[in-house]
């Protein structure tokens, strides 16, 4: 059953969005309600699955690591649930998104500076992980950008 989310709901994700830190009350005071209200909604947006987890952003280079996406294209039939749980297991593997169109998965994989290290996160995925058709790796440099709504 989908939940009914109103403008109110979506400006309290914008605003979270940027920062996570923000306390009810300031979010109450950005929205021109009160702290009660700004907590109700943030326990029934929690418990109906809208807010899922509250994160930081790294710095992957400043903290000295590498931060690649794996855009994993499965054969016809392949057991997509299968595998996200195989690449569950996987300690580098950071998030796992299902995709549709030239992915049907695209991966994060984080690790400290050092290609060889990546390099055989990399061939083992490609080893252990059945009905790879393809895969796609790319090396993210720089988050410009990242915005939820």
């Amino acid at each position: 059953m989908r939940t009914k989310i109103d403008k109110v709901d979506v400006r309290i994700i914008k605003l979270l969005s940027q920062n996570a830190r923000m306390t009810y009350k300031e979010l109450a005071e950005r929205l021109g309600t009160t702290r009660q209200r700004i907590s109700r909604r943030m326990e029934k947006l929690e418990r109906n699955g809208v807010i899922i987890k509250y994160t930081v952003i790294p710095d992957f280079e400043k903290l000295g690591y590498l931060h690649a996406l794996l855009g994993i294209t499965l054969k016809a039939g392949a057991d997509l649930d299968e595998i996200v749980e195989k690449l569950n297991e996987v300690e580098e593997v950071k998030v796992i998104e299902k995709a549709i169109g030239a992915h049907s998965l695209v991966v994060h994989v984080i690790t400290h500076n050092d290609m060889k290290k990546m390099q055989e996160i990399v061939n083992a995925i490609s080893r252990d992980i059945p009905d790879i058709e393809h895969m796609d790796i790319t090396f993210v440099t720089e988050v410009c950008k990242l915005e939820v709504f």
